[in-house]
């Protein structure tokens, strides 16, 4: 096959996002073309958007979501609000109704340029999230020294609150700085612990202000991410759930600021930027890609 699939590169807070246009075929992109993307310095991404033909009545479009790693995700609100952009600009439309592994999301372009996506009602339960084991209350859990966890990291980062937001996340509330934890060393472990089954997103978040949280945040599948807007959704509320903040919570990432709104029907609103960076042709068998030629001036 040949580079014939439309791409745009973009990032959201500086998550970087591949939005594939996949529309009107049948292939997938491969595990394998993921990763040569990826490998590549210029498509390297924390997740592949790809924009798929609508699978149920009343929505526009279905995406399926691919970390760097080549597996796949049910959510990522960063790289929604991408898709939301590319698309606006696109067909002119401002409003849509996505479908996802996790379920339907709305999204829309506002006013100023910003996007704001529904990201649906967050889940507390332990098998919704989901645990190995149960647990009562999830606004904090207790984690057994597995996983390799050393003691340095089990003292410092413990009794984490636990969400799904349509992936799993666990939230560590710590006093220090946030940038004073070796999430590199501390992420992959925790992401991994066995009373995660399906892994989990590692942040840590520390109160920055009234209503205000700083977060850093190890990516199930991809990482350390300058931003991950289901981790921020899941930290709001869960400041929220722990009486830290109310549910209305400014959220600050390594990439920039999101607005989360946990509104009073359940559903978690996300609002941020979107930022485009180049366009061009791949193959989603192989990852061979080219960059469209912008005339100069245009």
């Amino acid at each position: 096959m040949s580079a014939n699939a439309a791409f745009a590169k973009m990032n959201g807070l500086g998550n970087q996002i591949i939005v594939a246009d996949m529309r009107g075929r049948s292939d997938r992109i491969t595990p394998q073309a993921a990763l040569a993307l990826n490998a590549d310095a210029q498509t390297g991404f924390d997740q592949i958007m790809a924009i798929h033909d609508p699978e149920t009545a009343d929505t526009d479009y279905y995406i399926r979501i691919i970390n760097c790693d080549g597996s796949e995700a049910q959510a990522c609100g960063n790289g929604t609000r991408c898709v939301v952009q590319a698309l606006a600009m696109q067909t002119g439309k401002t409003k849509f109704i996505f479908e996802t592994a996790a379920g339907l999301l709305q999204a829309e372009e506002l006013p100023d340029g910003l996007i704001c996506v529904d990201m649906g009602k967050p889940r507390f339960d332990w098998r919704d999230i989901p645990l190995a084991e149960e647990f009562a209350d999830t606004r904090m859990i207790e984690l057994r020294m597995e996983a390799g966890l050393s003691a340095d990291i089990a003292q410092s980062l413990h009794s984490p609150s636990v969400v799904s937001m349509g992936n799993p996340h666990a939230i560590f509330w710590v006093e220090q700085d946030v940038w004073s934890y070796a999430l590199d060393k501390s992420g992959p472990l925790l992401e991994n612990h066995p009373v995660f089954p399906e892994k989990a997103n590692i942040s840590i978040a520390q109160l920055s202000g009234e209503n205000e949280l700083t977060i850093r945040t190890w990516e199930r599948g991809a990482g350390l991410t300058r931003a991950c807007g289901s981790a921020a959704c899941a930290s709001a509320v869960c400041a929220a759930r722990t009486h830290r903040t109310g549910r209305h919570v400014r959220v600050i990432v390594p990439g920039g600021v999101l607005q989360i709104d946990w509104r009073e029907d359940d559903h978690v609103l996300m609002t941020g930027p979107a930022e485009w960076e180049f366009s061009g042709r791949f193959d989603p068998a192989t990852g061979l890609w080219t960059k469209d030629i912008i005339a100069e001036g245009a």
